[in-house]
């Protein structure tokens, strides 16, 4: 039985609906809605439609030409809207994230952000857009995208299967290309939905945007198109069921905690509810949910449908961005949505339609290549050349000489009253994602551990003779120290282990940490009493962005006790100040000089020391102070020295503690008494 070739337009403002939640539920609620799943589902149902009907017709599949089609359809579009977004990141967007956002607009355009994102661990869920990738939306349309090159590929091995089969069961109706597909695609649901709950349980933020966890949302639409024509529900189930599937619909984002389940079992509530708008169809009845989708209003939403989910969430990202505040009320969230649908119906009318009507590409297949080509190259030609004048600041930037940028070293005594020659701040902003502490790989030899929540062991070259073994415990805050520890240590001959986890600072067991990072505290307790070496590096404070801005690690005193009796040193060092915005940004956005860049002392650390209530409580006990080479003359500021002091909001840069390097060595062995040994 072949589908109808009807226009439905219920499709059409249900596609519309699904845009609108997206759009709202990210300007609004900051939360998933369940409509990118629908947008899946319906893309998945159109194109299996379009191929049965080729198939069941005994038409050509001409998948080259498909594909270019297709692409020759999408491509214009992406590429205004990533031209307007670089134009934005340029004026708007501080240097450091350049880099970011040029990659994605490199995976934007060849339709891999998905992967993109994935590597990166992107936070989708984050409150807080205003520091979101504006490309970050990118990455369902990357999935269709791969979809819409394999799924002809599938119905291609179909028809090429179907006639031999035939010839070896002439009489079964199971090797109808209706019954292969619906056979395959079957599979496919199986197999992806399983993997989808298995990874989703397992690695959550990497499987929402794996392409093998949302294909069996596709395998869901396709299965849909293929039985459609047998479910034939009456006038009033079709109404029971279209507006049941709607409701479900809106309530899918508000009534479940999707955000931290899907792609798995969880969205199978959004789509199995459009799947069941689908199938109410039509209902030719005056109280049926078409009558509310076929409307005039949504069916010009659905026609702008595309575009707009393009243009809605750059709109919010750099309206966040530029007024600097974390979500949009009710009418600056309407005022976005009415910029994007503005955006959204200008791009269908001036490039969408237009390019659609032209004939000339559709004559040969090499014409539509040419206009595929000519897209990227609008796209491509910005890109490589703004990459090539990053690249070119950044190696103008790494050859000034070392006396104009001396970092740490400007807050010293002796450099007291001496002006800082003018120099271009250190490290380039688009060398800023470089700037954590190397270590030199994993654990070899001795030095593996046996528990399982070590395996992140890390640590640097042996030294051909090991003089001293030092193990580093704690979370990135102790990690960014190994920039000055390491090259201190191999000149010393020093062997060091780092144990770190993040957001983790060591300690014995507290209510204050959650269960993983006890657990983890324990088992680096364990290696330590286990390998018993020379010293265990720590961070001994802990910092604040708000009041009170330093306190004691809780905990910590208990949890070197048995280091320290068993005759192991420890040093305690002061930890940073932690601040509630981006460093290197602001002094990107608003200068070195800005206040705004240059916070106070006394809302950075404590007015005195945690350290100091240490002093005398445990014997091998060595406390380190470096505060004064971050924060000085009672402010703690982004840059000092011609180098930025911070990577994000609350780490040192590589480049400044190395900075540190003398002063460092200096209070270490000082401290330790190790110059002497």
């Amino acid at each position: 039985m072949k589908p109808a070739r009807t226009f439905r337009p219920e499709v059409q403002g249900l596609r519309a609906l699904a845009v609108l939640m997206v759009a709202a539920y990210h300007i609004w609620l900051g939360r998933v809605s369940g409509g990118v799943d629908v947008f899946l589902l319906i893309s998945a149902f159109l194109l299996t439609l379009s191929f049965t009907r080729k198939l069941e017709d005994g038409k050509p599949l001409k998948l080259l030409r498909h594909w270019l089609h297709v692409f020759k359809r999408l491509l214009p579009a992406v590429v205004v809207v990533l031209l307007a977004v670089l134009t934005a990141t340029w004026a708007f967007i501080p240097q450091s994230r350049w880099p970011d956002v040029l990659a994605e607009a490199w995976a934007s355009l060849f339709y891999r952000q998905n992967w993109q994102l994935a590597e990166s661990a992107v936070d989708y869920y984050a409150q807080d857009h205003s520091g979101a990738s504006p490309l970050q939306h990118f990455w369902s349309l990357s999935v269709q995208g791969q979809v819409f090159i394999l799924w002809p590929l599938v119905f291609a091995a179909v028809a090429a299967l179907q006639p031999l089969l035939r010839r070896w069961f002439p009489r079964s109706r199971a090797v109808s290309h209706r019954a292969m597909l619906t056979a395959v695609f079957a599979l496919v649901f199986v197999v992806s939905l399983a993997y989808s709950i298995e990874q989703t349980a397992s690695n959550q933020e990497f499987a929402y945007f794996d392409t093998r966890t949302r294909l069996w949302e596709f395998a869901l639409g396709s299965l849909l198109a293929l039985v459609l024509p047998y479910l034939r529900p009456g006038r009033i189930l079709r109404v029971v069921l279209g507006w049941t599937g709607i409701a479900a619909m809106l309530a899918c984002g508000l009534l479940l905690t999707v955000d931290r389940s899907f792609p798995g079992f969880v969205a199978l509530w959004p789509t199995l509810a459009a799947a069941a708008v689908i199938v109410a169809g039509q209902s030719g009845s005056r109280f049926g949910v078409d009558r509310l989708l076929g409307s005039r209003p949504l069916v010009a939403v659905g026609n702008n449908s595309y575009a707009l989910y393009l243009w809605h969430w750059p709109v919010l990202v750099f309206f966040l961005l530029v007024t600097e505040t974390s979500a949009p009320n009710l009418l600056q969230g309407l005022g976005i949505m009415a910029v994007s649908l503005a955006l959204a119906v200008a791009t269908t009318r001036f490039v969408e339609q237009p390019l659609r009507r032209w004939e000339w590409p559709d004559v040969r297949s090499w014409r539509a290549a040419v206009v595929i080509a000519s897209c990227g190259a609008l796209l491509a030609l910005p890109v490589t050349a703004w990459q090539g004048a990053i690249a070119a600041e950044g190696a103008a930037i790494a050859e000034q000489p070392r006396e104009l940028t001396p970092g740490a070293a400007a807050l010293a005594p002796e450099y007291a009253g001496q002006p800082t020659p003018e120099a271009m701040i250190i490290p380039a902003p688009a060398a800023m994602n470089d700037e954590w502490a190397d270590i030199d790989g994993l654990c070899t030899g001795d030095n593996v551990p046996t528990d399982p929540l070590l395996q992140g062991c890390l640590q640097n070259e042996e030294p051909e003779t090991v003089t001293k073994e030092i193990v580093v415990l704690g979370d990135s805050h102790a990690q960014q120290y190994m920039a000055a520890l390491g090259p201190i240590a191999k000149a010393h001959g020093w062997e060091v282990v780092t144990l770190l986890k993040g957001s983790c600072r060591f300690g014995a067991e507290s209510a204050e940490r959650n269960d993983e990072c006890n657990e983890f505290n324990k088992a680096s307790a364990a290696y330590v009493m286990e390998h018993k070496p020379d010293a265990v590096f720590t961070v001994a404070s802990l910092t604040h962005v708000s009041a009170p801005f330093e306190t004691e690690v809780p905990g910590y005193l208990e949890g070197i006790k048995p280091f320290t009796d068993a005759g192991i040193d420890v040093v305690g060092i002061r930890d940073n100040p932690r601040f509630t915005i981006n460093m290197p940004e602001c002094v990107q956005k608003k200068g070195a000089e800005s206040p705004d860049c240059n916070a106070s002392l006394e809302e950075s650390l404590a007015a005195s020391s945690p350290l100091d209530d240490y002093v005398g409580k445990v014997d091998r006990l060595h406390l380190m102070d470096m505060s004064d080479f971050i924060c000085g003359q009672g402010t703690c500021p982004a840059v000092v020295g011609n180098v930025y002091v911070y990577k994000d909001d609350n780490h040192l840069t590589k480049t400044y503690v190395q900075s540190m390097i003398p002063m460092f060595e200096e209070r270490l062995l000082a401290a330790t008494g190790w110059a002497g040994r």
